[in-house]
């Protein structure tokens, strides 16, 4: 993974924005994104939740690397965000406040196409296939909102890496439970071909029932399929514990307690799978 940047570069705006540089991208670049695209629109009907899906035909992605001014354009009219670009990955209070105002920071460079299948640092068809769909749903572009506020809140309270779970277990690696079973949302899966498949059909990680307690507790790994998923009862039950809860007596309590091991499975949990680690077993895990 990239290093966090230390300061803007010197075409940045004050608030880290960059033009996105849309006229640049070649004809290969563009062919690339459409081969990505057609990959998961092919796989992800009956993986992904149905507002995803929704939010990929209302946004028009399809033709080519969307241009951020056309794609705010449609996405201002629905939910009131914007797409803005980056130029890396940006420090979390300037992540925080563009999410507290409502627009999504995107990288503006495209994965090679030997990085097809794998791409630690995420790029255009990660940040902008993965996670804008959502934001075009009222009830998740509010939750985005708020975690961005609360992330805010809780520098002053030292508890960052705690809420940096929350963020990676739901709107990055997050699956929902919907009438037909299952569902992905979380960005990390839905742009990835391969764990779009892992974290639905292999045997080989946990998933748990949502506790947001018990979510920031939780360590997490950024170099391979997740061990462990969590899954919500619904994208109104995730607003509104994040509303409802107040962070600052959560944070004391979870001061005193130790972290969690990605795989560890408590009496409290709900489990909808308890998994055999199979996969991160035989990568040394």
């Amino acid at each position: 993974m990239a290093p966090v940047l230390s300061a803007p570069p010197a075409a940045a705006a004050d608030d880290w924005t960059i033009p996105q540089g849309w006229e640049r991208y070649t004809p290969a670049e563009h062919a690339l994104w459409r081969r990505l695209y057609a990959r998961q629109l092919r796989l992800l009907p009956d993986r992904a939740v149905p507002e995803f899906l929704d939010g990929l035909e209302k946004l028009d992605m399809a033709g080519g690397i969307p241009d951020f001014r056309r794609l705010s354009d449609r996405l201002m009219a629905l939910t009131g965000w914007q797409v803005v670009a980056v130029p890396g990955l940006v420090p979390e209070d300037v992540f925080f406040a563009h999410l507290a105002n409502r627009r999504f920071v995107a990288g503006n460079f495209l994965r090679r196409p030997e990085q097809i299948d794998y791409l630690q640092e995420p790029d255009i068809f990660h940040d902008v296939f993965g996670h804008v769909p959502l934001l075009a749903h009222p009830v998740f572009a509010d939750y985005m909102q708020a975690y961005g506020e609360g992330g805010l809140r809780s520098a002053r309270f030292g508890a960052l890496d705690k809420l940096a779970r929350l963020y990676w277990y739901t709107v990055e690696f997050g699956l929902i439970e919907t009438p037909a079973g299952l569902r992905i949302y979380g960005a990390g899966i839905v742009s990835s071909h391969g764990e779009s498949i892992f974290a639905l059909d292999d045997p080989s990680p946990n998933r748990l029932g949502f506790d947001l307690a018990r979510v920031l507790r939780t360590r997490y790994r950024i170099d391979d399929y997740q061990q462990t998923y969590f899954v919500i009862p619904s994208f109104e039950h995730l607003l509104s514990v994040t509303l409802e809860t107040d962070f600052a007596p959560l944070y004391a309590d979870l001061a005193g307690l130790p972290d969690l091991e990605i795989t560890d499975i408590l009496p409290t949990d709900r489990i909808f799978t308890r998994g055999s680690q199979a996969h991160a077993l035989t990568r040394g895990r």
